[in-house]
């Protein structure tokens, strides 16, 4: 049968209009996965949309000085729990999982976690330099985040505990947006003292000569300490690299003596309170401490050592790598947990 030139024409028309409204749906489809999927958590049953946390993060403000601070309480070692160095260190040799993983591929991590044999060292981050917390933090002033299922970083915490596995914490110390911002007189301000000095991530760095700025991070230590890690690495652990800060005390001194107090105030004779830093001359205070390097390139692995002023840099020092390298193996050592397949496999073939 032949059609008429105008039922052609309706024809194509329709057949426009499907294609338009087919268009329009995918389009809708697949904005609506994007928009799911942050909310999105990783159990050890399977994966579920939990839509009762914020799809974003801090954004960010202008920080002020306030009317008044408040501190937070702090909490000392006493008698048995003091710090004692009696107990020798280990030599580390583990996996890291970062906030990449814990943010996009935690249920693959939960995965990757099974077969490894407890005892092992597994370091995860635990708070970002936004000062969002990627746990269920019960801190007034804690920022839990809302780009990470911290129940589910719960869960896996609880049970790399139970296996009996080495846990380390990572958090960022000095470089905190959300508490500068709450707490403007324990940032550092900027060169024209009008308000803190925000560096090009947005973020406020908080003064290691304050009081309350010590008792923010020891509060943090000691909460991730009772939560069950075995050690807490505080990164960011510097002043910031800019001559548009004000400050006019000596750097070098308040740190040494903000890293310390930590120790004093944190440490025990099983647990640890490490520092990261890009300076393997960093001086490691007194007590059971390491020192963290990243993005060291292993052809410097040596010279980094060689750089290194505190005892027994084969186990207070600590590379975290991208790379099998075997230069690394002299040293505590940290590589990707997505890398634990392979080099479980390589273990358990030399009978490790």
């Amino acid at each position: 049968m032949r059609l008429t030139y105008r039922t052609q024409r309706r024809l194509r028309f329709a057949g426009l209009i499907a294609a338009l409204l087919a268009l329009l749906f995918i389009i809708a489809w697949f904005c609506s996965v994007v928009f799911l999927e942050r909310y999105v958590v990783f159990t050890r049953n399977g994966a579920k949309l939990d839509t009762s946390f914020s799809a974003n993060d801090v954004i960010g403000e202008v920080a002020r000085p306030p009317v008044g601070d408040t501190g937070i309480t702090i909490y000392y070692n006493e008698g048995a729990d003091s710090v004692t160095l009696g107990n020798e260190l280990t030599r580390l040799d583990g996996y890291f999982i970062d906030i990449d993983d814990l943010q996009q591929n935690l249920g693959e991590v939960w995965n990757l976690l099974e077969p490894i044999k407890s005892s092992t060292p597994i370091l995860i981050d635990m708070k970002g330099g936004y000062g969002s917390f990627y746990y269920s933090s019960t801190l007034p002033d804690a920022l839990i985040s809302g780009s990470v299922s911290v129940a589910s970083v719960d869960e896996m915490i609880r049970d790399l505990n139970t296996r009996g596995f080495y846990t380390i914490a990572r958090i960022s110390a000095f470089r905190d947006y959300n508490y500068g911002l709450n707490h403007v007189s324990s940032g550092i301000y900027h060169v024209n003292r009008k308000g803190l000095w925000p560096d090009n991530g947005n973020c406020y760095w908080l003064d290691p000569a304050n009081a309350t700025t010590i008792n923010w991070i020891c509060s943090i230590v000691n909460e991730l300490k009772n939560t069950g890690f075995d050690e807490v690495v505080l990164t960011d652990f510097r002043f910031p690299d800019t001559d548009q800060i004000y400050y006019t005390g000596d750097k070098e001194a308040a740190l040494q003596a903000a890293a310390q107090q930590i120790v004093e105030n944190c440490g025990s004779d099983n647990f640890t309170i490490s520092f990261q830093s890009t300076n393997a001359a960093f001086p490691l205070p007194e007590g059971r401490c390491r020192l963290y390097m990243e993005n060291i390139s292993a052809t410097s692995v040596g010279a980094m050592a060689s750089q290194f002023t505190g005892e027994d840099p084969e186990l207070r020092l600590v590379f975290i790598a991208e790379t099998n390298d075997t230069r690394y193996n002299s040293y505590g050592i940290f590589r990707p947990i997505a890398a634990s397949t392979v080099l479980e496999a390589q273990k358990s073939s030399m009978g490790k």
